[in-house]
């Protein structure tokens, strides 16, 4: 089951994307569906097949797009959340080898085409959460345990 927390950034770009969908792309596919039909038989007719299979993936994303937004919360930052990893919290982590990783902890919705966001549902985020810089966290990974230090907590994306 998906959290249905999103970032007021997440929000808006799914609402950006319900309104591609359904009034520049549809309306686009719609107009070479009607193309396509004119053409007479349908049964051979890959432009026709090719784009009505377009059309249903698009009006399978928008409603998946219109009931997901009605069932997601926006959670908004709080100073309350200084110093400890909550949802939107951007985090810097390193091993013991050095390795360091930083990235953006939100909701389901919002990591895909991302290397730089993480679900809140993920086992990573799950660790992370309620912990201070200098705290180590130890996450099963499909290679194992694997143990993090957290080196830095902010809620503004750092400029470095």
């Amino acid at each position: 089951m998906k959290t249905n927390l999103i970032t007021a950034e997440g929000l808006e770009q799914l609402h950006k994307e319900l309104n591609y969908l359904w009034r520049e792309h549809r309306p686009e596919i719609t107009k070479k569906v009607t193309w396509a039909a004119s053409l007479g038989d349908r049964s051979e007719n890959a432009d026709y097949k090719e784009n009505k299979r377009l059309l249903r993936q698009i009006d399978s994303r928008v409603r998946y797009l219109r009931k997901r937004i009605e069932a997601l919360k926006v959670v908004e930052y709080s100073p309350q959340q200084d110093g400890r990893v909550f949802f939107g919290a951007w985090v810097d982590i390193e091993d013991i080898d050095g390795q360091r990783k930083s990235f953006r902890i939100v909701g389901p919705d919002e990591i895909y085409g991302r290397n730089d966001y993480i679900s809140i549902d993920s086992p990573m985020a799950r660790a992370l959460l309620k912990k201070m810089v200098d705290d180590e966290v130890t996450v099963s990974t499909p290679s194992g345990q694997k143990t993090w230090y957290i080196t830095a907590i902010s809620y503004q994306k750092n400029s470095t």
